[in-house]
C-alpha cells in the first residue's frame, strides 16, 4: 500500500506530500499522523505541499480535518509550500481551512511552530 513518509525531528513531525493526492492516501496519511503524534509525543506537525499543483475539495477538507484531529491530539499543525493556484482553487471553492496555519516554505513553518503563537 502506498504511503506518505512522516518524518520526526525533535517533537515536531514533517510530512512532505510528493505524490499525487488520492483520497484513499489521504485518509491513510491521517490515520498513520494521528498514530504517529500520540506514539511520538509530536507537539507540531508542518505539512508540505509545495509539489501538489492541484487540490480538490476532499483534499482540502482533508488537510483541515488533519488540523483539527492535531489539536485534539495537543499538536499545532502548519501547512507550506501551497502554490498560488492551489490557494486560489481553495478560496474558489468555499475553503478556507479554518484552523490551519499557513507559510510560504518549510522554514518560515518552522520558526512558526517554534513560537507558542497559536
Amino acid at each position: 500500500m502506498e504511503r506518505i513518509p512522516i518524518l520526526r525531528m525533535g517533537d515536531l513531525l514533517l510530512v512532505t506530500i510528493q505524490v499525487d493526492m488520492h483520497d484513499r492516501l489521504a485518509m491513510t496519511l491521517q490515520d498513520d499522523l494521528a498514530e504517529r503524534i500520540v506514539r511520538d509525543n509530536a507537539k507540531g506537525v508542518l505539512i508540505d505541499i509545495s509539489a501538489l499543483d492541484l487540490v480538490d475539495s476532499f483534499i482540502g477538507r482533508m488537510i483541515s480535518n488533519t488540523a483539527a484531529m492535531a489539536r485534539v491530539l495537543d499538536a499545532r499543525t502548519v501547512v507550506v509550500g501551497m502554490q498560488p493556484a492551489v490557494a486560489i482553487t481553495l478560496v474558489e471553492l468555499g475553503l478556507t481551512l479554518q484552523g490551519v496555519k499557513t507559510a510560504l516554505n518549510v522554514e518560515k513553518g518552522m520558526a512558526l511552530l517554534g513560537k507558542n503563537a497559536f
